[in-house]
């Protein structure tokens, strides 16, 4: 009894607007009070109307009543606060904007605490009980709070809609069943929620494929972090390499440079002070010439011969026969020397450069790839091969712009070639192969389809040929069977003859796969391992043999 009347005392000294305790308490017209902030703000928004209402019985007051204190409700609030006056507890507030209202209170209506299925009613906590007590009412479906029961109600019968119609896809009545909806497909709503919560079931599995593709998405970004940090670390290391590298080679040719000018000054030393000899003996032998001629013109004879002798003999001439000037290309052997220097670093820069682009080529993030089934698949990573005349063994000849191989019997006059094949009767393609790659290779007779390191042997008998060594994989077709080897280890394969081979190639996921090729493809021989380098594609020839690479 004293919770009651302390909960009835909370709720006549507490605004019906904020409900907390009253502040500065006004009291309207019609007898209601509210705190004096609250009032206002709420005529404040009816101002555009021009009516003001009271929120509880809802009079209307026109003009906008002047509100005055009520001075005996404040000293009771203020009094009842010493005494432990508090705001209504949560699970006794009153109904809000945003809530849904008991349908059964009067005046002013508490929250609904559950709605009923069958009542199609929301009910507080103390107009709920009937239906966790009673037993017929225990029967009744409660849910959570809405105002939207009503639209269970079907319009045209004004009854509960408890069945399904799956050919309309609607919820109807009983009578609608037996009526417009007669010859459709009709259940009852609750066989078709349980229907649709197996189908509901499903979002556990797509919630676990969410997490799955969410831990994929931060694997992919921390790869993408990871991706643009070494990318950055390597243009960075690289830029200051060849910061350093620039800088040497001004070091070099300012050495150059410096060598030629000292040089310069020797050899222009030697020309000048041998020219400086070369002038003075001029200006003696002017002189002595010009002395002979003065006593030629003597017609004493007497003072002739009394002059001569006291001329002061001849020195030997510094000029000789043997003295020869050479051609004004003194320095020009060095701007050749430089000129072979720079040859020999652009053929380095442009090879180093290859490499380069190689490695970087390399970079892949190892994303799952589907697997590869049907020849047209495969077609999407076609490869056109052209091979490089400068690996060609002498006995090979090429033709159809550098495709088609054929073995002779006459050695070719290709140039000398430090990748040249000088031991096995081979030759590579041009550019190298990596990501996912796949071309197709008609053959004529015994011929090696093989995939290979750059690096390996182009000598040493038979140990640098396809499949005897640890840098190749090759596939020997004999024309009635096939073998595959690699690192000098031969396996037989079985499987449909054809003229035409396929080779599929995944680098990065360390795939090499050989097929026979005809109406379809059949799978020869499969290798998974890890490949360090670029790979180049190769074929090797038994006498009179021939091999094209495809247009595909």
């Amino acid at each position: 009894m004293a919770q009651q009347e302390n909960q009835l005392d909370r709720e006549r000294f507490c605004c019906s607007i904020c409900l907390d305790p009253l502040k500065d308490p006004v009291t309207t017209g019609c007898g209601h009070s509210y705190c004096r902030s609250c009032i206002n703000t709420h005529w404040d928004k009816g101002e555009e109307k021009g009516s003001y209402s009271c929120p509880q019985c809802r009079q209307t007051f026109t003009p906008r009543p002047v509100l005055g204190k009520n001075t005996m409700l404040a000293d009771l609030v203020e009094e009842l606060k010493k005494t432990g006056l508090q705001a209504a507890p949560a699970d006794h507030c009153y109904a809000g904007p945003k809530d849904v209202a008991c349908d059964v209170c009067t005046g002013r209506k508490l929250k609904a605490l559950k709605s009923c299925l069958v009542c199609l009613a929301p009910y507080c906590e103390k107009h709920l009980q009937p239906h966790l007590q009673s037993g017929p009412f225990k029967k009744h479906k409660l849910v959570k709070p809405s105002e939207k029961l009503q639209e269970n109600i079907c319009s045209r019968h004004d009854e509960v809609m408890k069945m399904f119609c799956r050919t309309d896809q609607q919820c109807i009545c009983y009578l609608c069943s037996v009526e417009e909806h007669k010859d459709h497909d009709t259940v009852s709503a609750a066989a078709e929620r349980t229907e649709r919560q197996r189908e509901l079931g499903l979002r556990q599995t797509i919630q676990q494929r969410v997490q799955d593709t969410e831990k994929d998405v931060k694997l992919l970004q921390q790869e993408e972090k990871a991706i643009n940090g070494s990318a950055d670390k390597a243009v960075k290391d690289s830029e200051q390499i060849f910061t350093e590298l620039i800088r040497l080679l001004k070091k070099r040719s300012s050495n150059v440079k410096q060598q030629i000018r000292t040089q310069q000054e020797t050899e222009v030393r030697r020309v000048r002070e041998l020219q400086e000899r070369l002038e003075q003996e001029m200006t003696e032998l002017k002189r002595k010439d010009h002395e002979l001629k003065q006593l030629s013109d003597t017609e004493d004879h007497n003072q002739l011969l009394h002059n001569y002798p006291s001329l002061p003999p001849l020195r030997e001439s510094t000029h000789s026969s043997s003295f020869r000037v050479r051609p004004l290309r003194n320095f020009e052997d060095v701007a050749a020397a430089v000129s072979q220097v720079r040859g020999r670093l652009q053929d380095i820069l442009s090879e180093a450069e290859t490499e380069i682009l190689q490695i970087v080529s390399q970079v892949d993030v190892l994303l799952t790839q589907p697997e590869t089934e049907t020849r047209a698949d495969f077609l999407k990573y076609s490869q056109e091969i052209t091979l490089d005349r400068n690996t060609a063994n002498k006995r090979l000849l090429l033709s159809e712009g550098n495709r088609k191989v054929t073995r002779m019997k006459i050695k070719q006059a290709y140039s000398g070639h430090p990748d040249r094949f000088t031991d096995g009767c081979q030759v590579l393609s041009r550019k190298s192969l990596t990501g996912r790659c796949y071309w197709e290779v008609e053959v004529g007779g015994a011929v090696r389809v093989a995939v290979t390191y750059k690096n390996i042997n182009r000598a040493g008998g038979s140990e640098c040929l396809f499949g005897n060594n640890d840098k190749s994989w090759s596939l020997y077709c004999l024309g009635n069977s096939y073998n595959f080897s690699y690192n000098n280890i031969k396996t037989p394969v079985s499987g449909p003859l054809s003229s035409r081979g396929g080779v599929y190639l995944d680098h990065s996921a360390g795939v090499l796969s050989f097929y026979s090729v005809s109406d379809t493809m059949t799978l020869l021989h499969r290798v998974q391992t890890t490949f360090t380098q670029p790979l180049y594609a190769g074929v090797w020839f038994h006498s009179g043999s021939t091999a094209e690479f495809c247009k595909l």
